[in-house]
């Protein structure tokens, strides 16, 4: 589409209800989504053994987060508006066997260098499955129901961070240590693929894609970047989403070397707070029908807010336990489950018309500002959690200040 003309008629056509997606669709976007918090959480046990085995400290081990991210942010970016113009299916087949490819290399890697060079390839193609899995749901589904499908794709997702530090932690407990939690991986990137070949059908008809190149894609971008309600709910989206990364980043250090936490206590206390947020959304996802997705979102708002700058304040007075990080922690996943379910689908909803650069642009900034704060989050060293309740303070600042954006335009889904 190459007219402005021709992209409000193809959003009048993409507001029209949609059917809902089958059962077995569903959990094949959530087995897709699954790579990436595998990717990101079953190996964190085994940090401070990396830092040791790679001859490296906090901060060069947590580079390898911030190249798979990094790979992450910029994979979305190419495969989304791909997906636009060529369909959905064929870069969710292509990104998910490179990805199975680098994940096996990943366990042979003889130096820091290469892993984090490799870390960035899997980052880059494990996208697909999270991009252009978005922009199906956005195919087949809008308001209240595509808010459902995503609140129940996070809870089905959730299994795997709540899973992936528990079997990490065994893992590099074993002979194997660390380089096995890899190969475990591959095993189940080649699952995903599996899942991909036989359970994603095509969703974006012939006569809806962008095929007119490189200008339809400029222009479809420039669409979605101009949409104020569609950025402030990004920003929401992506910065909440910052704080869960700074998180993940620093978790090992702060549950091991701060709250004297063993290497299988620490995976069971992630494992909780993963466990919080997904039951978080679960409820998020019936809870639509009942409240609007933007009261939801600002609840959840509030309280990650609330509860990060409560964290940093009793960690600067010297105050922190266990009993106050862990239990701040759960009530900022509680808010978290809120976010994820409801800004992604009142974003994608503003640009159902490009549901593949929409979501390209929302997980690209989310993985590029994960990135950012990853390595931050080891500046003092690894035996202060300051950084990481500040970071998450700021960040969960910035995702409500986004929600001004929101309140011109936005009245079909303000209600």
């Amino acid at each position: 589409m190459t007219s402005h003309a021709s992209i409000r008629a193809v959003r009048a056509e993409a507001e029209a209800p949609p059917l809902s997606p089958p059962g077995g669709l569903i959990t094949a976007l959530a087995l897709l989504s699954v790579v990436i918090p595998l990717s990101t959480d079953m190996y964190l046990p085994g940090f401070p053994a990396m830092a040791r085995d790679l001859s490296t400290d906090a901060a060069g081990v947590q580079l390898t987060l911030t190249a798979f991210l990094f790979g992450l942010a910029t994979g979305q970016l190419v495969l989304g508006p791909l997906s636009d113009r060529y369909g959905r299916r064929k870069p969710i087949l292509v990104g998910t066997g490179v990805c199975t490819l680098a994940t096996a290399l990943c366990a042979v890697a003889p130096s820091l260098g290469t892993l984090t060079g490799l870390r960035f390839v899997m980052g880059f193609s494990g996208a697909a499955g999270v991009v252009v899995g978005r922009a199906v749901v956005s195919d087949l589904a809008s308001g209240t129901a595509a808010a459902r499908i995503f609140g129940m794709l996070m809870a089905l997702g959730g299994v795997a961070p709540i899973v992936a530090p528990l079997v990490g932690g065994v893992v590099v407990e074993g002979p194997g240590g660390w380089r096995a939690v890899f190969w475990v991986l591959t095993g189940a990137s080649v699952l995903v693929f599996l899942a991909s070949l036989f359970l994603v059908p095509e969703s974006l008809p012939a006569d809806r894609r962008h095929t007119d190149g490189v200008s339809g894609t400029v222009k479809a971008a420039a669409s979605v970047l101009t949409d104020r309600s569609y950025l402030g709910y990004t920003l929401a989206f992506c910065f909440a989403s910052a704080t869960l990364f700074c998180y993940i980043s620093a978790s090992p250090f702060l549950l091991q070397n701060v709250l004297n936490f063993t290497v299988g206590e620490a995976s069971v206390a992630f494992s909780v707070g993963a466990l919080t947020a997904t039951l978080s959304s679960a409820a998020a996802a019936r809870l639509v029908g009942r409240y609007s997705p933007r009261f939801l979102l600002r609840v959840g708002l509030v309280l990650l807010l609330a509860s990060s700058a409560l964290a940093l304040l009793i960690t600067v007075a010297g105050q922190l336990s266990r009993v106050w990080a862990l239990g701040l922690v759960a009530v900022g996943f509680l808010g978290l489950g809120q976010v994820f379910t409801t800004a992604t689908a009142l974003a994608l909803e503003r640009v159902s018309y490009a549901a593949g650069t929409g979501s390209a642009v929302l997980g690209a900034l989310q993985s590029a500002l994960g990135a950012a704060v990853a390595p931050l989050m080891g500046i003092a060293g690894g035996h202060t959690v300051v950084p990481l309740f500040l970071g998450m303070t700021l960040c969960a600042l910035i995702a409500l200040l986004g929600l001004l954006l929101t309140r011109h335009g936005d009245t079909a889904t303000a209600t």
